[in-house]
C-alpha cells in the first residue's frame, strides 16, 4: 500500500503498517478501524482532512504513509528484516514529499523517525540500556529534527481522554505559525536575492 494524499504536503503522517493502523481493505492508510476513527476527526478539525471520517478522505496539505506498506498474513507485525527490506521505499517516499512536519504515529514509527531524522534518540531512552519511548509523555510535543519538526502521536488505540484534544491544540498552534523549515542559500550566490530551499 503506497502513500495517500497531497504530494506537496507540509505534513507527513507516518504509521507502522496496515495491520495495526488500518487500510488493509481500503488501500488508504489510517482507515478502516479505531485508529482512523479517532485520528481522522482531529485532522479534520485542524483543516488537514476534508472529512470527519472516510475510507477515501479528502486531503489538504497532508500525506499519509507507513514504514512497512505491505499487508502481512493475519495482520502480523513485520520482522526486522521485512522492515529493512521496505526502508528504501519509505525513505524515497519521505524525501519525495519533503514535508516540513513529520507526524509519526505509535512507538515503532516514532523510534524510526527519531533515529533517522533527529538527534533525539538517546535523549528519549532509545540508546543502549534505554527503556524505550514514553509515548504518553511525547504525545503532541514539538521536537526539532534535522530539517524537520517532529510531532509524535501516541497510538490512537491507547489514547486517554485528553490525547485527541492535546493533538488538536498542538497542530492548530503549528498551523498558525511559520512552521516551514528552509535555508537561505542565496548568501553563496552572486547578487542579493534570497534562494530558499527545503
Amino acid at each position: 500500500m503506497f502513500g495517500y494524499g497531497d504530494a506537496n504536503a507540509d505534513f507527513h503522517l507516518i504509521g507502522d503498517h496496515p495491520g495495526v493502523h488500518g487500510g488493509a481493505d481500503s488501500n488508504v492508510p489510517f482507515t478502516g478501524g479505531v485508529v482512523g476513527e479517532r485520528l481522522q476527526p482531529v485532522l479534520n478539525e485542524v483543516g488537514l482532512l476534508g472529512d470527519v471520517y472516510s475510507d477515501e478522505p479528502v486531503i489538504a496539505n497532508l500525506f499519509m504513509s507507513y514504514l512497512h506498506m505491505c499487508r502481512l498474513p493475519d495482520g502480523r507485525q513485520p520482522t526486522q528484516k521485512e522492515y529493512d527490506d521496505m526502508e528504501r521505499f519509505f525513505d524515497a517516499e519521505l524525501r519525495a514529499i519533503a514535508a516540513h512536519v513529520l507526524l509519526p504515529v505509535g512507538e515503532t514509527a516514532t523510534e524510526h523517525v527519531f533515529r533517522e531524522f533527529t538527534a533525539q534518540a538517546n535523549k528519549h531512552g532509545m540508546g543502549a540500556g534505554g527503556d524505550g519511548l514514553d509515548m504518553a509523555a511525547l504525545h503532541a510535543q514539538e521536537i526539532k529534527g534535522r530539517g524537520f519538526l517532529v510531532v509524535p502521536i501516541r497510538d490512537p488505540r491507547e489514547w486517554g481522554p485528553d490525547d485527541g484534544d492535546r493533538l488538536r491544540e498542538q497542530l492548530s498552534g503549528i498551523l498558525s505559525t511559520d512552521y516551514q523549515q528552509t535555508v537561505d542559500l542565496g548568501r553563496f550566490m552572486p547578487g542579493a536575492d534570497p534562494y530558499e530551499v527545503r
